[in-house]
């Protein structure tokens, strides 16, 4: 610490006499202000707590993975939805499942397959004959969460089924349109590497996820590890037997979203933002830049990260963490830039490094 000028040179020409004591209202402004610099703004919260401790949970089932954990838990504090990649084996499945259960919300998977049709999502029209009319009776659409197990490998006739449901979070079905249940999130998974049998997401349809996360395979440790719970018995059809229990519930979530709306968020680092979309549209070698729907959902996922990260304020470094799994599926390569053999995220970085970013 920096001393005052008036006291160092009193001890120079007292070397012999002992420093005398600071004033308490002195030594007291001293000691305040030094947690201020190295604090959170936050003081502990026991309802993020129990946010944070749903990683706790999920790592019971699913080894590794923790940067999807997390997106998955900011997607849904930001009512966002999830496109998890994956070979298979990597536990998309299991991950959502475990997600599911830590979160006391119900889920439903659907197995997308090329035989699948739009009313075997959302729902149809049943005649009753002891009524003499039509009832509604709600498809697999109408759940907390909807695992949509390999949704490339439907038409994009029924792909299409979703996009009311996750843009509206409500179904139109008969002239009528009917609200789903709250929270609701789609954690849709697929392959990266077949694409025989496979119809690839159109842009609209990719554009209404929050992130797009990526599973890799593990390390060499963490395969071990995997290989060990199950060698001790490990089944991943009874999340229960291996300990998951839940911590957070619908109500919880609701105020948690209350909270994140209050996270502030100064001009400038709207303006980083801002920038960062823009530049995606300027890029030349991108087709296709981001849209002003992006900008806004990355607004939301870096105020919730703030938030899980103790502070009342979202900073630059929220937005360059959430920029790659935020921004990444909602560009276009050109052509000629695959040919050269550039890839998304490598232009995502020259982007954010060219990007001013606010001080």
């Amino acid at each position: 610490m920096t001393q005052a000028p008036g006291e160092n040179s009193a001890q120079q020409q007292n070397p012999a006499q002992p420093a005398q004591p600071q004033p308490a209202a002195q030594a007291q402004q001293q000691q305040a202000s030094q947690p201020q610099q190295t604090q959170p703004t936050q003081e502990r919260d026991p309802l993020r707590d129990s946010f944070i401790d749903v990683r706790t949970q999920i790592a019971k089932a699913v080894v590794g993975q923790d940067e999807a954990v997390t997106g998955m838990l900011i997607a849904l504090l930001c009512q966002g939805h999830v496109l998890l990649e994956g070979v298979p084996g990597v536990a998309k499945t299991l991950l959502v499942r475990s997600f599911a259960t830590s979160v006391s919300l119900d889920n439903t998977r659907i197995q997308f397959t090329p035989d699948l049709m739009p009313s075997d999502v959302t729902g149809s029209l049943v005649y009753d004959a002891s009524v003499s009319n039509f009832e509604f009776r709600p498809g697999p659409v109408f759940t907390n969460i909807l695992i949509a197990d390999e949704i490339n490998r439907t038409p994009p006739k029924t792909q299409s089924a979703l996009l009311e449901a996750m843009e509206e979070h409500q179904v139109s079905v008969g002239g009528g349109s009917r609200a789903l249940p709250e929270p609701f999130m789609v954690a849709a998974t697929q392959n990266p590497l077949e694409y025989e049998g496979t119809y690839p997401l159109p842009e609209a349809q990719l554009d209404r996820f929050l992130f797009k996360l990526v599973l890799g395979l593990p390390e060499r440790d963490l395969e071990f590890e995997i290989l060990d719970r199950h060698a001790r018995g490990f089944d991943a059809s009874h999340l229960a037997e291996a300990g998951l229990t839940p911590v957070v519930d619908s109500a919880m979530i609701a105020q948690a979203r209350e909270r994140i709306a209050e996270i502030y968020i100064a001009p400038q680092v709207i303006t980083y933002i801002v920038d960062l979309a823009r530049a995606t549209r300027q890029a030349p070698s991108l087709a296709l830049g981001v849209s002003p729907r992006g900008a806004t959902r990355m607004l939301g996922a870096a105020r919730a990260y703030a938030w899980l990260s103790g502070r009342g304020y979202v900073t630059p470094d929220d937005v360059k963490a959430l920029a790659h799994m935020t921004l990444g599926h909602r560009v276009i390569l050109r052509p000629e830039a695959q040919m050269d053999g550039l890839n998304v995220d490598q232009v995502l970085n020259s982007i954010i490094a060219t990007t001013e970013v606010p001080r």
